[in-house]
């Protein structure tokens, strides 16, 4: 059933939204050097690594779409992508990555391999599953990328505060998850993206502490 609405809703999806990717994509090579489309090397279901398409946020670099990660850092990010990653409209394109079966709309969030590495006894339960476009975590460190950017280690406190408590919601998502709560779950997103964050998602806080990674 699971996959069968994720098929549907991404059919919908990009039939609907279409025209909204077009004129996305369009800005965004329009607007700085390169295509409009980012692919990155992530580690999906059963440690099978896949590409993962959003859209171009940031200035083109050699080398990172083969998997790197720059925690925190924002230099390079576009005046279109600032605005693609603060509403979130550059995960549209991964639509197309639940279609072809490689992620489901709601799921534990897909990392490059660097990081599926670390505290990997945890990682080896939560692949066990198709990773997502939205889950709990996502929810709750809507802001990471501010956290990181103003911790003086932005790689200690990903590695050693924010991927910890990340992997502790996705497998309380897995031990719990069902139909109706991946509605709830997406209804959840919606409602945060348009600036309601009160609901709490389940597994922990509706949104992530700024202060964790300051020291």
């Amino acid at each position: 059933m699971k996959r069968a609405v994720d098929l549907a809703v991404a059919v919908i999806g990009l039939l609907v939204l279409g025209p909204l990717l077009v004129v996305l994509g369009v800005l965004v090579a329009a607007t700085s050097p390169g295509g409009p489309f980012f692919r990155q090397v992530r580690v999906g279901r059963d440690r099978r690594p896949f590409r993962l398409v959003k859209f171009r946020s940031m200035t083109v670099r050699a080398g990172s779409e083969q998997g790197s990660f720059d925690a925190g850092d924002t230099a390079r990010t576009t005046a279109v992508g600032r605005v693609l990653r603060r509403t979130k409209l550059d995960e549209l394109p991964q639509l197309w990555n639940v279609l072809v079966g490689d992620m489901s709309l709601v799921g534990p969030r897909p990392e490059v391999p660097k990081w599926t590495e670390v505290h990997r006894e945890a990682w080896d339960r939560v692949l066990t599953i198709r990773p997502g476009i939205t889950d709990p975590a996502s929810i709750a460190f809507r802001d990471e990328e501010s956290i990181l950017a103003a911790s003086p280690d932005p790689e200690a406190c990903y590695r050693d505060e924010i991927l910890p408590r990340k992997l502790a919601m996705a497998e309380a998502y897995i031990r719990d998850r069902t139909l109706g709560g991946d509605l709830r779950i997406l209804a959840m997103t919606v409602a945060a993206l348009a600036g309601f964050g009160s609901s709490r998602p389940r597994g922990g806080s509706a949104t992530a502490d700024p202060g964790q990674c300051d020291r």
